[in-house]
């Protein structure tokens, strides 16, 4: 069998900086170390890190937290309003938010400030989009694909500007339908592409991976948006797709093929794709 890596795949770079920020946090604790969420949208991970001592509690339940406790903020990012929660308690917050979605929580505060309207696409609850609205204004508008757009109906005066920015892990192809659809609709509308790089390095390679192969196989946490997207991606191209979390789940007939591309969501760590490649080869 010939086994195939994408040429980009597993951990991005905000996702490897808040696991290592975890583990460093983890490994130095003086008292209780907490996750607000799950830090990382594999299990496997999250069991690991658990071991090591990390408590995962949900944003709403800051008042379960023990004064003075390390309170994890995940790569995601979180609303202002909890963050004023967090210090209210004396919480030591280390902020793993990635720098790409600080810039678009800095983005919607400043055209917010200034009572612009602020298009956002992406899924009111993924955790990123949670806490970028955060900082929105009374002028923020949501949705979800291109129809969602095709219904937007702004009334605004002349002084007031557009904005369209999107969740970093967004489809590019659906970003750029959405665009287009509110460039027809307003002529004082901003485009600004906020999706992270990485996410359509990894479209991108999959897409090339698929025309080498007979079969795909997608690794990440099945609460993985962009590990999703990547699935979709793969069984629009190939045949044979197979959205697996661990080498445990791989189908039996991919053993058959004569070729498996495999490709892995940002939150898959780099020991679990090792994991998958290896059994694919016969080795434990």
């Amino acid at each position: 069998m010939k086994i195939i890596r994408a040429s980009v795949l597993g951990f991005c770079f905000g996702v490897r900086r808040a696991v290592e920020l975890a583990e460093n946090a983890l490994l130095q604790k003086t008292g209780d170390v907490y996750s607000l969420g799950p830090l990382i949208h594999n299990e496997n991970a999250l069991v690991k890190l658990e071991k090591m001592g990390l408590k995962i509690i949900d944003e709403n339940k800051i008042e379960e937290i023990s004064e003075g406790s390390s309170v994890i903020i995940r790569a995601h990012g979180v609303s202002p309003q909890i963050i004023n929660q967090l210090e209210a308690k004396k919480c030591k917050i280390i902020d793993a938010t990635c720098p790409r979605v600080k810039a678009s929580q800095k983005m919607v505060q400043k055209y917010s400030g200034e009572d612009d309207y602020v298009i956002m696409t992406g899924d009111l609850n993924h955790g990123e989009v949670k806490g970028i609205a955060g900082y929105a204004g009374k002028h923020f508008i949501l949705i979800h694909n291109a129809e969602d757009a095709a219904k937007v109906d702004i009334n605004f005066s002349c002084e007031k500007n557009i904005i369209l920015m999107s969740q970093t892990t967004y489809s590019m192809s659906e970003f750029e339908k959405i665009q287009k659809v509110l460039a027809e609709k307003y002529t004082n509308i901003t485009i600004y592409n906020t999706i992270c790089p990485a996410t359509k390095e990894r479209q991108d390679a999959l897409k090339d991976l698929c025309t080498q192969v007979g079969g795909v196989l997608v690794i990440g946490g099945k609460n993985s948006a962009n590990t999703q997207r990547l699935f979709q991606i793969a069984s629009e191209n190939c045949k044979n797709a197979v959205h697996i979390q661990s080498a445990d789940d791989i189908p039996q007939y991919f053993y058959s093929l004569d070729s498996v591309g495999i490709t892995a969501g940002a939150s898959t760590p780099d020991t679990i794709i090792d994991e998958v490649e290896k059994r694919l080869c016969g080795r434990k």
